[in-house]
């Protein structure tokens, strides 16, 4: 069966679970969305345990059906997920494949993740035996035509309401990256209030230099840029920007160097992990640079930081919200401002 993204969520809810699912595009928001509706679906019928595989030069092609057919302790079923980096598994792989999907096993669910499949690839023998099996699932860019349709779809999903001239004004914006728009349709859900968004709110958001600078701010801690970060911290204090708004684009990116470290620390591959992270590529040198600085002891201090900020901000905890922030933001860069003794008396309420 071949479906594409769209069509996937109806598959699903429609059962049963195929053995065998491959996911192939250059669209990464699509495919990675996908990847995870696939994982959520089959650990709510009881696919409680995931074996992570990089197929990548010299990897031992018979692990797929050692993994396959190897029983867990406790005897749950499994999800083996396998990355081919180049979308070529070679003759050997195959033929593993192929042997896989002719008798796949009722307590594995093979999830199969590759970059965009050129056309004589989607015909070889090892994608027809999946269709057969399985379903292939191609995560396609969505055409320029259809993108405000897209993005008011997602806004609706949001329970943000938009006139057609906002969605045309936030479509333009990100000119076809769907990373963006998910990204711009968060900050709406945090800096909008609620009724419609019509054409003059949008612009007026989507060009506000001071909030943007948020997420600048984000890239110079990343950078390890301490004295950058530091003065547009104090920018964005000055010019009235809301501590909740840089408390959450620096939280955010905590929880993605979070997950991003303990994938790395398993030994997952960099370029695959801020790849199914949604790390936009001309962000992922800054995030490299934070996750060789920031050990994840570290990184974790960092987020228990965070949840105090958040208490301040409320007026749950005595602090000056934008003075833990600015630790936060050195933190951020490296700079070793707290210790695990002290900031448990830092987060003293």
């Amino acid at each position: 069966m071949r479906l594409r993204t769209e069509q996937l969520s109806e598959h699903l809810a429609q059962g049963p679970l195929a053995p065998v699912y491959l996911i192939s595009g250059d669209e990464p928001l699509l495919a990675q969305e996908a990847a995870d509706h696939i994982r959520n679906t089959a650990r709510a019928e009881g696919f409680n345990e995931r074996e992570l595989l990089h197929a990548e030069p010299g990897f031992d092609w018979d692990t797929v059906l050692t993994e396959a057919n190897s029983l867990s302790l406790f005897a749950e079923k499994k999800i083996i997920e396998l990355r081919i980096a180049n979308g070529k598994p070679g003759d050997k792989g195959s033929r593993v494949l192929q042997e896989y999907a002719a008798n796949p096993s009722p307590d594995n669910l093979l999830l199969i993740i590759t970059p965009k499949l050129e056309s004589a690839a989607t015909r070889s023998k090892w994608v027809k035996s999946i269709e057969a099996a399985g379903v292939f699932i191609q995560a396609w860019p969505v055409p320029p035509g259809q993108l405000p349709a897209w993005i008011g779809k997602r806004l609706q999903q949001a329970g943000i309401q938009a006139s057609r001239q906002a969605v045309d004004i936030l479509a333009d914006r990100v000119e076809g990256n769907l990373l963006a728009a998910v990204q711009e349709i968060e900050k709406l859900k945090l800096l909008l209030p609620e009724g419609e968004v019509d054409a003059a709110t949008m612009s007026t958001v989507v060009a506000d230099s001071a909030r943007f600078n948020v997420f600048a701010l984000v890239d110079k801690a990343l950078e390890g840029d301490a004295q950058g970060a530091s003065r547009n911290l104090r920018g964005l204090r000055d010019e009235g920007t809301d501590a909740t708004v840089i408390l959450w684009a620096l939280a955010r990116e905590l929880r993605t160097l979070i997950k991003a470290r303990e994938s790395l620390d398993a030994g997952d591959h960099m370029d695959w992990v801020l790849k199914n992270l949604g790390v936009w590529e001309k962000r992922k040198r800054p995030v490299k640079m934070a996750l060789k600085r920031l050990p994840i002891n570290h990184l974790k201090q960092m987020l228990r930081l965070a949840g105090g900020i958040d208490r301040a901000i409320k007026g749950m905890r005595t602090a000056n919200p934008w003075d833990d922030l600015t630790t936060l933001t050195l933190m951020f860069c490296g700079s070793p401002v707290l210790q695990p003794a002290n900031l448990r008396l830092a987060l003293r309420d």
